[in-house]
């Protein structure tokens, strides 16, 4: 049985320092080439993500890694032992990058040669691709049939009247298939997840499938539910990935998307039993550039250890209808305030800074779909400028709680009162995007909260500067109020 990772190092732009091996603050494709030997030699984490969405596409990933650092891969397997996985664009929502997912699965039989010559024998490095925004099973169908018929498929081709083949004259393409992870981002497939997968499953039935990875995401359904609709979601989510293993028989891990805000997920290195606590049936988290260069480099490293040695357990049961109408009245008072300031926060935005060369796939409402027709910057962003306005945005739509639903809320998301605690320390109540009755209800509920009295100095000059529309200094501000909290959002 093929051992599934554990940790998964990815690159999301959340750091507030730049890692020593990089360049530039704004790390790009070479950057990311170290990145990745990092996170496996130093770090210990088990498998790369390499993004392949809105940048310069680098196909030539596997044998930069190989060349570069052959002692290393010598001793410690691509593809075995340390684990590579593409993300590649949607087609049915990113129609720009669509021919990007081409190209990329064009390079994985050339990556495969490239593994083989190197350890003079088979050892496919690239087993599988992440679908972001998977909305149907028909979009993992495709890119899997497209990959057996096309790419692998094509081997078969007759090219003349002697009836030489493709792999007659250039060699073999392998491997000869690519399983597909879908990533499920919003409420609606979330809470579809289950027939989208069956489907899929039944869709490559007669193949050997061993086992099916599958992805949640953490961040984004914060955004546009709030985050305790998101962590209530992912729990409905993963408590049906458990039904539909006993349906099938056929093993699946699941994989979260956790970043370091509470708001993203509350992963850091000293977090991490609070983390596999809350998501027990998880079997891989992901470790975004905040956690991997914002920390001591030993508590990073042990923290990993921690998560790779970890046991799954049965996820949380939730009764599905009371989350969804908890879920329904909690994103539109959350919902209320994002309208609200939104301006403000697409103004304040624009002083964030890039931490990698790209721009980050396009989200919910960036592209497809718009919250009632404003656009918002993507969700780190977001969170790092909600933070530095002193509003974190875990904070958003508490005031609508009742004492049941306070109650419910404690029973259901383990670590509800570390994660708000951890946010009101960065608690501004001279924010503009604070309400009245947001301030009652933290008083009420959180009187004695403590307060980071560096990062409150430094979000009232913030606060000060754009009421007074002084933007200059805005984005060094911004970066100092981050190191403070050792994550930018």
């Amino acid at each position: 049985m093929e051992k599934i990772p554990k940790t998964m190092s990815t690159q999301h732009p959340d750091n507030v320092n730049t890692p020593f091996f990089a360049s530039s603050s704004i790390m790009g494709g070479e950057d990311e080439i170290q990145e990745a030997f990092y996170a496996y030699s130093h770090l210990g984490i088990q498998e790369q993500m390499w993004d392949v969405e809105g940048k310069e596409v680098d196909t030539y990933v596997v044998k930069k890694l190989l060349s570069k650092y052959e002692s290393y891969f010598r001793k410690h397997p691509l593809g075995k032992e340390k684990r590579l996985i593409l993300r590649v664009p949607n087609p049915a929502v990113e129609q720009a990058e669509a021919k990007v997912l081409l190209e990329t699965l064009e390079s994985i039989p050339r990556s495969y040669d490239a593994n083989a010559l190197f350890y003079e024998k088979e050892i496919a490095p690239i087993h599988e691709v992440i679908l972001p925004m998977t909305s149907s099973a028909q979009q993992l169908l495709l890119i899997h049939r497209y990959y057996k018929q096309f790419v692998s498929g094509k081997a078969h081709q007759i090219l003349d009247e002697k009836g030489t083949t493709l792999k007659q004259w250039i060699g073999e393409f392998k491997p000869d298939i690519i399983h597909v992870i879908p990533l499920f981002e919003d409420k609606e497939n979330m809470l579809k997840a289950k027939d989208i997968l069956k489907t899929y499953l039944k869709g490559i039935v007669g193949e050997q499938i061993p086992y099916q990875r599958v992805f949640f995401a953490r961040s984004d359904p914060a955004m546009n539910y709030g985050m305790l609709s998101a962590i209530l979601l992912n729990k409905l989510a993963l408590m049906k990935m458990k039904e539909l293993e006993e349906e099938t028989g056929i093993r699946l891990y699941p994989i979260i998307g956790v970043g370091s805000a509470p708001f993203r997920g509350h992963c850091t290195p000293q977090r991490v039993k609070q983390v596999l606590n809350e998501y027990p049936s998880v079997h891989t988290f992901t470790l975004q550039s905040a956690f991997k260069y914002d920390h001591d480099v030993n508590e990073v490293k042990q923290a990993i250890q921690e998560i790779n040695q970890s046991q799954t357990h049965a996820p949380h049961v939730l009764d599905e209808a009371e989350a969804l109408t908890f879920i329904e009245r909690y994103a539109k008072a959350y919902e209320t305030h994002v309208l609200t300031h939104a301006p403000l926060i697409n103004r304040v935005a624009k002083y964030v800074p890039s931490r990698r060369l790209r721009k980050l796939h396009i989200g919910l409402f960036g592209y497809s779909r718009q919250l009632k027709g404003e656009s918002l910057p993507r969700v780190i962003t977001f969170t790092a400028t909600l933070y530095s306005l002193g509003c974190p945005p875990e904070l958003f739509g508490l005031e609508s709680l009742s004492k049941a639903d306070l109650e419910y809320v404690r029973k259901h998301i383990l670590n509800f009162d570390e994660d708000i605690l951890e946010a009101l320390k960065y608690f501004n109540p001279s924010s503009p995007c604070v309400s009245e009755a947001l301030k009652t209800w933290i008083s009420t509920h959180f009187p004695h909260h403590e307060t980071h009295s560096s990062h409150l100095k430094i979000t009232d000059y913030i606060i000060e500067r754009v009421n007074k529309h002084q933007h200059h200094d805005l984005e060094a501000l911004i970066i100092q109020a981050a190191s403070y909290r050792q994550f930018l959002g």
